[in-house]
């Protein structure tokens, strides 16, 4: 039997590593993620099948950077802010938002890798092209059924950065609209925020 070539090992190679992240026929579960070695950054699960996550675009991360460091600075002592953090929100649902607001007693442990759903209180989405649906369409979804009180989409138009706001509506686990803002957010819910959506020159 001959050796295998270059271009042989290459697509065995290629073909072995993606193999690995095809999803069993139960699908992955929540607690999988802690067990698989050499996942990407990043890696979410949704309805027991990973998600992997490209790169950013500059109003992405600069928008995630405008809200973490205002929030920083206004959330009160026993609220903390979770930036990239999975949550496990089911068996098979250990999504990653954006952004977090949690009770800050779930923020202590330094090797955590993710916060239960009971302990959330805001999830943030910053919509990305690749990741559109999800953001606007299942990723709300799965945090309703959750049970996650509030939730943002940031999203862009002409005009610059815009922040829709929604509320859990508790009986049919969905989001009701509370608000659309631009240039300036301002809410007494899940704590009091007044944030500039201005700060960076995309946003004038």
């Amino acid at each position: 039997m001959s050796a295998p070539t270059v271009a042989e090992k290459s697509v065995s190679s290629r073909a072995e590593q993606w193999s690995l992240i095809q999803p069993p026929p139960e699908g992955y579960t929540a607690d999988d993620l802690d067990r698989m070695p050499d996942l990407p950054p990043h890696t979410e699960l949704i309805d027991g099948s990973l998600v992997l996550v490209s790169p950013q675009k500059r109003f992405h991360m600069r928008m995630l950077r405008l809200l973490e460091m205002q929030m920083v600075m206004q959330v009160p002592e026993e609220i903390a802010v979770e930036r990239e953090m999975t949550t496990v929100l089911g068996e098979r649902q250990r999504p990653e938002p954006d952004l977090l607001l949690v009770r800050a007693e779930a923020s202590q442990d330094e090797d955590g890798t993710s916060v239960d759903s009971a302990d959330v209180l805001l999830a943030v989405e910053v919509v990305s092209p690749e990741s559109e649906v999800r953001d606007r369409e299942r990723k709300p979804q799965i945090y309703a059924q959750a049970g996650i009180p509030h939730f943002w989409l940031v999203d862009r138009d002409d005009q610059g950065p815009v922040v829709y706001v929604y509320e859990l509506e508790p009986v049919h686990k969905s989001y009701a609209s509370s608000g659309v803002y631009r240039e300036r957010l301002k809410l007494n819910v899940p704590c009091p925020l007044d944030i500039d959506l201005t700060g960076f020159p995309f946003a004038r």
